[in-house]
């Protein structure tokens, strides 16, 4: 491999800088458009590539894998998630899955936090109001949010990102309480003065805002099923910037649109970008599309990792982000 120049694929457009590099060290074939591959042309892809770098749009399923070359023996994904890529038949097939964790975990917190404060301060209805040349001036009634200060936050998944937002949850006052798969060491509970849930019902039902992050798994789909967002206050907010699939999207319609839910910040979608259209028409949601991570800080920041992941491979070496399939 060390005297051989990897024929590398990417899938999608990256920052200038990422691509220059990638010229630099490897036979480089780049995206000139930033529309997602078709399927056909991820077939030609994965057909004539030494390595594939996909982004999460890409579905590398087993079939497209049934389809790849003799010669590919990496995927250096594009995103910290892997669950658009079939790992455990990858792994069948010898070919190595790698990804880029712990470089969006701040860009990612931050905007939890942003869409916690637009919902509860109900920021894009007066955006919207003065963007429509509507305001008439100042009223003690007009666009009354609620604070967040002492307001108990749930949070769901503890790991980087979960541990990101309980700091900043502290700053602003709030007391963070968590349930995980497994319990956090006592000092770094002290840290985060984070009070651990067993049971996610009961931490539920007590909640002023539930924070999802924690990662799209078969035992997590639907984690917030009907019967779960039926035990929230209806003062209660929920913010998602995770993985869509954690929520039952429809109950979490249902219940905004009947008042049991007092109003929902997401940033990612049960089916992607195909949104449920009642969802778009609710005045207590505010939606974004898929920006928790998008910044150029942060995009560098993943494809410097996604070459490290390839140069290592390249160099005989496995990749230090080489993702195992009983790790998932």
């Amino acid at each position: 491999m060390p005297n051989k120049r990897l024929s590398v694929v990417v899938t999608r457009r990256l920052p200038d800088a990422v691509e220059t590099r990638m010229s630099e060290l490897f036979d480089v074939t780049l995206r000139q458009t930033d529309a997602p591959m078709t399927r056909e042309e991820l077939t030609d892809a994965i057909r004539r590539s030494d390595v594939l770098v996909p982004t999460i749009t890409d579905q590398i399923d087993s079939s497209l894998l049934s389809q790849a070359g003799d010669q590919l023996k990496l995927i250096a994904n594009f995103g910290a998630g892997v669950d658009n890529i079939d790992v455990h038949t990858a792994r069948q097939r010898g070919i190595l899955v790698s990804n880029t964790p712990g470089v969006l975990t701040e860009d990612t917190a931050d905007m939890t936090l942003a869409l916690l404060l637009a919902v509860t301060r109900k920021i894009p209805q007066g955006l919207a109001e003065m963007q429509a040349d509507h305001w008439r001036g100042w009223s003690p009634m007009a666009h009354l949010g609620s604070r967040i200060g002492g307001k108990r936050l749930g949070i769901l998944g503890m790991g980087r990102i979960g541990q990101a937002v309980a700091r900043r949850a502290q700053a602003f006052g709030m007391q963070v309480h968590y349930h995980n798969r497994r319990r956090l060491r006592p000092e770094v509970e002290e840290v985060l003065d984070a009070t651990y849930w067993e049971s996610l019902d009961q931490m539920i039902a007590r909640m002023d805002v539930i924070s999802v992050n924690c990662p799209h798994t078969p035992s997590t789909f639907h984690l917030l099923n009907a019967r779960r967002l039926k035990l929230l206050k209806p003062s209660a907010v929920i913010v998602n910037t995770s993985r869509g699939e954690v929520i039952d999207e429809n109950a979490l319609t249902r219940g905004l649109r009947a008042g049991e839910i007092a109003g929902a910040g997401l940033d990612v979608f049960e089916h992607g970008h195909s949104i449920n259209p009642r969802l778009r028409e609710l005045p207590n949601v505010v939606l974004l599309p898929h920006m928790g991570s998008a910044t150029l800080e942060g995009r560098v920041e993943m494809g410097e990792k996604v070459i490290v992941n390839i140069k290592t491979f390249a160099d005989g070496h496995r990749p230090p982000d080489q993702v195992i399939p009983a790790m998932l």
